[in-house]
């Protein structure tokens, strides 16, 4: 099996998607399945390999970590025909996005894609929702061609299926529980962060209008006093709105920027909970680590969220923008340490369940059922 990935977000870009490949092509890798990439060329994707070629590009204005490439056609078909892939894979709607598809109905490869982020409901965050029609229509005749479209949560295909979308399946995501675990040093990470409080609160995320950024400040901000001098807050990512954040934050709360691999995996272990108002994820990773750590969370009662959260059991789901409803989640769980403990273990289990392997394993099988589809058509 070889596969070709169109991709307008590839590692080192920090955002879900281009996380979620990288790990899958070091899984092909692993497995020696042949793979070549198609992606932007960033300030920071200096590594050259022969697996991977990248594109000058410009960032995006929605979403900067996605970038619109300025592809050269003729080379694309000129490596598609050398490498000659059994399969192409588009996993961005943008302009190399747009190149796979082109390239699969032009060389007749099966063409499969994956649907990761929800441009839809971004818009009310950006003022453009009167946009709506114009997204929704590009993006089904975007994806009309796939044989498959793969998504991250039944939330996300639910609301694919109510936009006229067809031919969708489940692609879930796992998470590394040796990286993220619970046993990590605390009076480390509290030294280094110089925490003195009794709670450590944490988010992690890209900071930008999407992520209901500005829910979190009020959450921090309602807290009454008295709890309020017992809690630290860590903020975890960077984006256009860490600068406004900053100014307004309340005095309790540090703002780490980006934090990968161990330094990531030490404050998910260290926190008391995770709080993450986000209402936009089609799955929500960063709310699977913080499981995979032992740190409950307290999130948004939407997108791919609303199905990683065992309400009650490994945490509690809000109405999104509900700062009421979020300030009391957090107040009943610091008061009742036996009920965090309890989710903790919970949301451990929950996560060694969900292994990277198995979900890999699966999509493979769903790229060999399209693969055969010509010769089962060819054969009746």
């Amino acid at each position: 099996m070889k596969i070709a990935f169109f991709t307008d977000t590839y590692d080192p870009d920090i955002n879900g998607v281009a996380r979620t490949l990288k790990r899958f092509t070091d899984y092909l890798k692993n497995q020696d399945i042949s793979f070549k990439v198609f992606a932007p060329k960033t300030d920071s994707s200096d590594y050259v390999t022969n697996h991977i070629h990248r594109f000058n590009s410009l960032s995006f204005f929605l979403y900067p970590e996605c970038r619109l490439a300025f592809p050269n056609l003729p080379q694309i078909k000129s490596e598609l025909e050398d490498f000659a892939p059994d399969l192409i894979h588009v996993a961005t709607p943008f302009n190399i996005g747009l190149c796979g598809v082109y390239f699969a109905k032009k060389l007749n490869i099966p063409l499969v894609g994956s649907y990761h982020t929800d441009f839809d409901h971004y818009l009310q965050f950006y003022n453009l929702k009167f946009l709506s029609n114009i997204l929704w229509g590009y993006m089904n005749w975007f994806h009309k061609p796939f044989k498959k479209v793969f998504v991250p949560s039944m939330d996300t295909l639910e609301t694919l299926k109510r936009h006229g979308f067809t031919n969708l399946e489940i692609w879930g995501r796992g998470v590394d529980c040796e990286l993220y675990h619970p046993y990590y040093d605390k009076l480390k990470v509290f030294k280094e962060y110089g925490v003195r409080k009794k709670y450590l609160l944490t988010y992690v995320g890209r900071l930008a209008p999407e992520k209901d950024v500005h829910t979190l400040l009020s959450i921090a901000k309602s807290l009454p006093p008295e709890i309020n001098e017992q809690i630290q807050w860590l903020i975890v990512g960077d984006g256009p709105s860490r600068e406004e954040l900053e100014k307004e934050a309340p005095n309790n709360m540090i703002f780490t920027g980006y934090l990968s691999g161990n330094s990531l995996a030490e404050v998910y272990s260290t926190s008391d909970l995770f709080v993450f108002p986000s209402p936009t994820e089609t799955f929500g990773n960063v709310v699977l680590e913080s499981l995979a750590s032992g740190t409950p969370v307290i999130g948004a009662n939407s997108g791919g969220v609303k199905n990683i959260v065992q309400i009650g059991k490994t945490g509690y789901l809000c109405t999104p923008g509900d700062t009421q409803e979020f300030r009391d989640r957090i107040l009943h769980l610091l008061a009742n340490d036996s009920k965090r403990k309890q989710m903790s273990l919970e949301g451990r289990n929950y996560a060694l369940s969900q292994k990277w392997d198995r979900i890999f394993d699966d999509l493979l099988w769903q790229y060999s059922s399209v693969m055969e589809e010509p010769k089962q058509q060819k054969f009746a």
